[in-house]
C-alpha cells in the first residue's frame, strides 16, 4: 500500500497517534477484490490478514485516531474521538483520487473513553452488507475493503466473537470534527481544518469571494442529495448524530440502521433511538440540522462580524429545504420512470405512499410493480395492499400521467432493486456466522445484494419480506 498521509502531516493536534491492539488468533473472513481493484492495490505480497486485523501496520501507515465532538441525539459532547477505529492512512488511486484506510474495531484509543475499543463480530458483518449495497444502489457511502475476526470473544449483552472491519471513506472528516474545534474557540485550527478540508474535497470553493461559506453550501447541497438517496430506497441509518455527517457527503457509521420492509414513515429500528428522533420522515429534517450545526461551527471564518456571518449561513440553511426537494423530485420522477415533468408530480408521489401507510405494502416490491402496471397488468401493485381497494384511485391517475412516456416499464426496472439487505436475511447470515462459524449464507447475501438489478431465478426469496415482521425488531451499535 502506498500511503500519502496528508491527514498526518498537515494536521498536527487534530489527532492522537495510537496502535492496534495485536490480535490473538486473526483469520481474513472476506476480502473485497473488487473494491481493492478500483484503488489500484496491488494486494500480491501483502499479507491481508495481519494488515486488516490491525496485527502489523503495513509500511508507510501512521495509525491514528481522530478527534471529533459532537451532537448525540441533540445533546452536544464535546469530545469524542475515534474510540474504536485508527486510519492507518490515505492511498491516491491511479486516477489521482484519494481515499482513507480505516480499521474499526482494532482496540482502544485515547478517546476511547473505558470502552474496549473492539468490535463484534455480527456489526462487522452488518455493516460490510449494508455499505456494499448502498454502493450497488447508487448511494454515496463508505465502502467495506475486509472482514478479519480476532480469535478473542467481547463482551457485549452478550459474548461475540471479536472481528476488525476494514473500510474506505473519501475522508473521515465529519460535522463533529469542526464542533471539536469550534467549542474551544481554536479559530485558527478550525480554519486549518477548513482549508484542509476544502483542497481535500471542495477546491473550486478556493475561487469563490468567501471560501468558507461556499463549503457550507457544498455540504448543504450533498447532505440533501444523500439523504434523497436515503428516502429513495427505504434506507433508516438510525444515529444521524453530527459525528456520523461526513463533509464529503459519504454515509458512514453503519450500527443501527435498517431497509424497510412495509412501509411505514415512522420506522425505527435503532435500539437506542427511545423517541424515534431518526424516524425514516425525520431524517430530511435532521439533515437540515446538522448542517445547521456545521454552520454554526464556521461563523468565525465565514465574517468577521458574527452578525453577517449568521445572516449569510442562515441563508444556505433555509434553502436546505428547496435543495431537497428538487432531489427528491429527481429521485421520485426517476424511480417512477418519468422523463417528463409534470406540476402535479409531487401530488402524485405523496399520494402514492399515502395509499401504502397503513396497508402493509412493501416499499420495495411496490416501486417494482409500477412496472407491470404500466403495462396494463394492476394485480402485483393491487396484491400488495391489505386493502387493495386503497391504490385503485390512485392507478387512474397514475394511467393518465403516463400516457406520454414512453418504454417506462423498462426505466422502472432499470431504476428500482429487485433486492435490498433485508433486516431478517442479515440476521440470518449474521446468526449463521456468529453461531455456526457458517458464512456461506452471507456471501450469497452479499452476491445478491451487490447486484440488485439483475433478477436471479431461484433466489426469490432473498427479494420477498419475511413471512412474520417483528414489531419489536431492532438493531444494535456494537459498542
Amino acid at each position: 500500500m502506498k500511503f500519502d498521509n496528508t491527514y498526518f502531516r498537515d494536521l498536527e493536534g487534530f489527532y492522537a497517534s495510537c496502535d492496534a491492539v495485536i490480535p490473538v488468533n486473526p483469520k481474513l473472513i472476506k476480502f473485497n477484490n473488487t473494491l481493492a481493484n478500483e484503488l489500484g492495490l496491488d494486494i500480491t505480497n501483502l499479507n491481508l490478514t495481519a494488515i486488516c486485523s490491525g496485527a502489523v501496520k503495513p509500511n508507510g501507515a501512521e495509525t491514528l485516531a481522530q478527534a471529533y465532538a459532537g451532537h448525540q441525539f441533540g445533546n452536544f459532547s464535546p469530545q469524542l474521538g475515534d474510540g474504536r477505529a485508527l486510519l492507518l492512512g490515505e492511498i491516491l488511486t491511479p486516477s489521482g483520487v484519494r481515499f482513507d484506510i480505516q480499521l474499526k474495531g482494532s482496540g482502544p484509543t485515547v478517546f476511547s473513553r473505558n470502552g474496549d475499543g473492539k468490535a463484534g463480530l455480527g456489526p462487522v458483518l452488518r455493516e460490510y452488507l449494508v455499505a456494499e449495497a448502498m454502493h450497488a444502489l447508487g448511494v454515496p457511502t463508505a465502502r467495506a475493503l475486509a472482514a478479519t475476526t480476532t480469535g478473542e470473544r467481547i463482551q457485549r449483552a452478550t459474548a461475540q466473537t471479536g472481528a476488525v472491519l476494514t473500510r474506505t471513506a473519501s475522508s473521515h472528516i465529519r460535522v463533529g470534527t469542526f464542533q471539536f474545534f469550534a467549542a474551544r474557540q481554536e479559530v485558527d485550527k478550525l480554519r486549518q481544518l477548513a482549508d484542509y478540508t476544502i483542497n481535500r474535497h471542495y477546491p473550486e470553493a478556493t475561487r469563490s469571494d468567501n471560501p468558507y461559506l461556499k463549503l457550507l453550501e457544498y455540504v448543504t447541497n450533498n447532505q440533501a442529495y444523500l439523504i434523497s438517496k436515503w428516502m429513495g430506497i427505504g434506507f433508516i441509518h438510525g444515529v444521524m448524530n453530527t459525528d456520523n455527517v461526513t463533509l464529503s457527503g459519504e454515509t458512514i457509521d453503519y450500527g443501527p440502521c435498517a431497509f424497510m420492509d412495509y412501509y411505514d414513515a415512522n420506522a425505527v429500528f435503532s435500539s437506542i433511538d427511545k423517541q424515534g428522533r431518526y424516524a425514516y420522515s425525520n431524517q430530511p429534517i435532521l439533515a437540515r440540522w446538522n448542517v445547521a450545526r456545521l454552520a454554526e461551527a464556521l461563523i468565525p471564518l465565514i465574517h468577521k462580524d458574527a452578525d453577517i456571518a449568521i445572516e449569510k449561513a442562515t441563508q444556505i440553511i433555509n434553502n436546505f429545504s428547496n435543495i431537497y426537494e428538487s432531489y427528491w423530485l429527481k429521485e421520485m420522477r426517476r424511480k417512477f420512470g418519468f422523463k417528463t415533468k409534470k406540476s402535479n408530480d409531487t401530488e402524485l408521489f405523496d399520494s402514492f405512499f399515502e395509499t401504502m401507510k397503513n396497508n402493509m405494502v412493501d416499499f420495495t416490491l411496490s416501486f417494482r410493480a409500477l412496472a407491470e402496471l404500466s403495462e396494463g397488468n394492476p394485480m402485483p401493485l393491487r396484491n400488495l395492499y391489505v386493502n387493495s381497494s386503497a391504490t385503485d384511485g390512485w392507478i387512474k391517475t397514475f394511467k393518465i400521467r403516463i400516457l406520454s412516456e414512453v418504454g417506462i416499464a423498462k426505466r422502472i426496472r432499470q431504476e428500482n432493486p429487485i433486492y435490498t439487505p433485508r433486516n431478517h436475511l442479515v440476521e440470518a447470515a449474521i446468526n449463521a456466522a456468529e453461531i455456526d462459524g457458517d458464512y456461506a449464507q452471507f456471501e450469497q447475501l452479499l452476491e445478491i445484494i451487490t447486484n440488485p438489478f439483475i433478477d436471479k431465478p431461484g433466489k426469490e426469496i432473498y427479494a420477498k419480506p419475511p413471512l412474520m415482521i417483528d414489531p419489536n425488531y431492532k438493531t444494535f451499535c456494537g459498542t
